[in-house]
């Protein structure tokens, strides 16, 4: 992960709770490979981290910046090679 500057930054801290994740996959949506996002919250966002694992497999990387107790920092970083198998098919599965 690199630097923190001029990176989009969501402070969920100020977002409705039933917000928050949507908002949160639209910015991912909006990511380029090889780019990254920040979070901050108020809580733990392993939630979140278990989500993107299970429905975006090896697409985004995880770095704890800050981990509580008050305010936890996040930084996900879109992978430039993410969603593509190993195997030789070309498919994105």
């Amino acid at each position: 992960m690199s630097e923190t500057l001029d990176k989009p930054l969501i402070d969920v801290r100020t977002i409705p709770p039933r917000e928050r994740h949507p908002r949160i996959f639209g910015m991912l949506g909006a990511l380029m490979p090889g780019k990254s996002m920040l979070i901050t919250s108020d809580h733990d966002p392993r939630p979140l981290h278990y989500q993107l694992e299970t429905n975006f497999p090896g697409q985004f990387g995880w770095d704890y910046l800050e981990q509580g107790p008050e305010v936890w920092r996040v930084e996900i970083d879109r992978l430039e090679d993410g969603g593509s198998c190993d195997c030789c098919c070309g498919s994105e599965h």
